[in-house]
């Protein structure tokens, strides 16, 4: 029952609990030009902002570059970036930094700075306030967010992402920024464990480090029947599919290590491998499965629109992921959530994903031969494909979201 003394005008009068609002910074975002860049952040504030209530504003700062033609390879794409653009109801703005040849690692924390600095002042200017800066990937971007949050007054959170913790501090340069951005964010979140203690051993105070891992978005990733296609049979149909089928989804870079995939592919005779992504080892990688004589069973597919993942998991038998660093690698949920087992190397933050055999297996050596027997394993005594995906779908964002809003509430203290 209410209160004798309760009426309708002492609960309009009762004080409203306004939500908080973020500067989400990082140049770790999607944008129109590259759809798939940095999705992973666009997932993580699009959940907090769904499943708390939380409103945000995205700064993303890309690079500057005079022209759009396609002879210009990656770069051109900056240029296509449009300034301004609205993704699944939240704001996001794209200035530009520019970028000095060869001396980028040095002067890009300083170039994001100026041209965040600015677009913020702008954002301020017409009526837009934030309580706090979400910043992801500590260098350079979480250099710059600490310095935007100390001239705008902010409290600051940074994410800390894989290779800006695991391999950028082996730098004298970067590492002493990130130390200093450690030492002055309010908060520090990690995607995994493993990545906490290498924070840790930076200098960050155990207490200041909160673990976040990533969440997978079920409803998009999912056992199928698939838009326009239909299920996992069809898919391989329409593949040409006929025997064991293993996939490899990441950008075709040296720290993802596509090319012990497809050494493995000498040891396992009859298995075709997909390779999804882009990126500079194209050329090597067709030349490596030639060399090894398994060009036949091995399709470079490009990059696929994020979309477009849950068909090509569904299609495959196993997932591979031979990455030599890795955060939190959400291809491996990505790939559970769609009943397909993973094989994934032995790097700090894949034990935490893979813990029990319906989710796959962990490599006993980072090597092909590690891979093609851990492959052997697993197609020889499958998990059911239902199991696997119960499995990811204990790995949803609700936990996630609500560790921000506490982390959040506690350094803005609402």
């Amino acid at each position: 029952m209410r209160p004798a003394c309760w009426s309708a005008s002492t609960a309009a009068d009762a004080p409203v609990a306004q939500a908080l609002r973020l500067l989400t910074f990082t140049t770790l975002y999607p944008n129109a030009a590259q759809p798939n860049h940095g999705i992973f952040v666009e997932n993580r504030l699009r959940h907090l902002v769904a499943d708390t209530g939380t409103q945000a504003s995205v700064l993303a700062p890309t690079w500057w570059f005079p022209s759009a033609n396609p002879r210009f390879g990656p770069w051109a794409a900056y240029a296509r970036v449009p300034r301004r653009e609205q993704r699944h109801g939240l704001e996001v703005h794209h200035p530009r930094a520019l970028t000095v040849p060869k001396l980028g690692m040095y002067t890009a924390p300083w170039a994001l700075y100026r041209a965040a600095r600015a677009e913020l002042r702008r954002l301020m200017a017409e009526g837009l306030r934030f309580d706090a800066i979400d910043a992801h990937y500590l260098y350079p971007d979480g250099v710059a967010a600490l310095w935007l949050a100390r001239e705008f007054r902010l409290p600051l959170a940074i994410t800390a992402r894989g290779s800006d913790v695991t391999e950028l501090p082996d730098h004298a340069v970067p590492r002493a920024l990130i130390q200093r951005a450690i030492a002055g964010a309010d908060a520090l979140i990690t995607v995994s464990a493993g990545l906490k203690r290498r924070l840790v051993e930076l200098g960050a105070p155990e207490e200041k480090v909160t673990v976040l891992r990533n969440g997978i978005d079920t409803a998009l990733f999912h056992p199928g029947p698939f838009p326009g296609i239909g299920d996992r049979h069809a898919m391989r149909a329409a593949l040409g599919l006929t025997g064991p089928t293993l996939i490899s989804v990441g950008g075709l870079i040296p720290r993802k290590r596509h090319h012990l995939a497809i050494d493995a592919m000498a040891h396992l005779p009859g298995a075709t491998l997909l390779i999804l992504g882009a990126g500079p080892e194209h050329a090597a990688l067709e030349a490596r499965a030639a060399e090894r004589g398994v060009a036949d069973r091995v399709r470079l597919l490009g990059p696929r629109p994020h979309a477009e993942l849950p068909a090509y998991y569904g299609a495959a038998d196993l997932s591979i992921l031979a990455s030599s660093r890795e955060g939190w690698a959400n291809v491996l949920l990505e790939s559970m959530a769609c009943g397909t087992p993973v094989v994934a190397s032995d790097i700090p933050g894949n034990p935490e994903v893979v813990q029990r055999r319906e989710a796959g297996l962990i490599l006993r050596e980072n090597t092909a031969e590690g891979i093609a027997e851990a492959v052997r394993d697993l197609l020889a005594t499958p998990p059911d494909r239902a199991a696997t995906r119960r499995y990811a779908e204990g790995f949803g964002w609700a936990e996630t979201s609500a560790g921000q809003l506490a982390l959040f509430r506690r350094i803005t203290g609402r």
